[in-house]
This record gives structure tokens, sequence and C-alpha cells, in this order.
């Protein structure tokens, strides 16, 4: 039997004008809590390019960023049995209106206030939100 081992997620903390983008997920993996743009690091692939493949795979091509950054990492086992190690990143938004191109995953895109975020929120948006704030850029989150 093969043993199991974490996969690599990438997330992207979009930000705008002291906002960031949050959609309302509709997959098994966090249904209903509010994350941004994300998905799994594919083979080969950079941190970068795989945020922004996940942009556009996820919101359009339409949308234009800035800034791109790498912004923390979280051991993230809360959605016991997933185990992930999330890379997060950081962009600056430019330009372009977020669509949802994937209704089956992903109910609606927003702007929100970074202190005034909806609830609930995909387990690693909180740390994302911190190491924006503080620089922190290490997080355990346990299941």
């Amino acid at each position: 039997m093969e043993q199991e081992r974490p996969k690599v997620g990438i997330g992207l903390l979009l930000v705008k004008d002291g906002k960031i983008l949050l959609g309302k997920r509709k997959s098994p993996h966090g249904h209903g809590e509010y994350g941004g743009p994300g998905g799994h690091l594919e083979h080969m692939e950079s941190f970068k390019d795989c945020a922004l493949r996940e942009l556009r795979e996820e919101a359009g091509q339409q949308i234009k960023v800035k800034n791109v950054r790498f912004l923390c990492i979280t051991n993230m086992r809360k959605y016991n049995p997933k185990h992930y190690i999330d890379v997060g990143i950081v962009a600056e938004w430019v330009s372009g209106t977020p669509k949802v191109i994937e209704p089956h995953k992903l109910e609606s895109w927003g702007w929100y206030d970074i202190d005034n975020l909806p609830t609930p929120l995909f387990a690693v948006e909180p740390n994302y939100v911190v190491a924006y704030k503080t620089g922190k850029t290490y997080f355990e989150e346990d299941s």
C-alpha cells in the first residue's frame, strides 16, 4: 500500500484598496467557506505560476495583477483526513472584474474589507491576513 503524503496547495491573497478577493466555495473541501483563488501545484510549476494559473481558471483571464510574491506557508490538517502544505502568495489587483468561471466549485466572488471578513473562512485565510499585516510566514493548523 502506498504511503499517504501531504499535497501541495497554492492560495492567492489578492489585495485591492484594503479589500481582498474571496469566493464562497461549493466544493466538498471547505464547502460554504470563503476563500481566495487557489488549487494544487502541478509538476514542475513555480508557486507564482500556479497562483496566477488558478486565478485565471477561477476568476477569468481579464484579471491583471502586479507585485506577486511569497506570503506564508501553512501545515494544514484541519480538513482531516486531507493534509496540505499550503503556500500563500500575495498580489495587488491592477484591473479586471472577477467572474465565476467554475460554477460547480464556487458560488460567487466579492471584495471584502480585510478588517471585516465574511464567515466562515477557509482555514488558511486568517493566516494569510495575519501574514499580510504582520509579516509572519509560518503557521501550523491542527486537525
